[in-house]
């Protein structure tokens, strides 16, 4: 089982999420009653849309982290799944995001886009040579 696959059957049994196309038309999503919350594109590549308040209070954390990537402008962040750890990540994350979004005030005026960083993203391999 790709780790993607992992997270995704994991995520599937949380009460406060739905399996749902990805609105990008790329892959599997799950979404809670308000937005899509995660879209699963490739056996190691997860988009996760976050707030905007949640992204600058883990924005050192995100840029610290090897496994996430964040597209300027965008409020979701790409995890790259290439071990358990990046897995366990990611269900912290969606816990993050969950919280987020039920707690957002409803939008007021025009909803700005909630497209997810698909092709948008190019994720480097991590260089094995630094975790020997």
């Amino acid at each position: 089982m790709t780790p993607a696959e992992t997270a995704l059957q994991q995520l599937a049994t949380w009460p406060d999420l739905t399996p749902c196309p990805a609105a990008c038309g790329t892959g599997p999503a799950l979404r809670s009653t308000r937005d899509e919350i995660v879209h699963f594109h490739s056996a190691r590549d997860v988009d996760l849309h976050l707030t905007g308040q949640a992204i600058a209070r883990l924005r050192h954390d995100i840029a610290g982290s090897t496994a996430l990537r964040m597209v300027p402008g965008s409020r979701w962040v790409t995890v790259h799944l290439d071990c358990a750890t990046d897995v366990d990540l990611l269900l912290s994350l969606v816990s993050v995001a969950l919280k987020a979004h039920q707690s957002a005030p409803p939008p007021t005026g025009p909803v700005p886009t909630a497209t997810c960083n698909f092709h948008r993203v190019t994720v480097l391999p991590r260089d094995r040579r630094a975790e020997v």
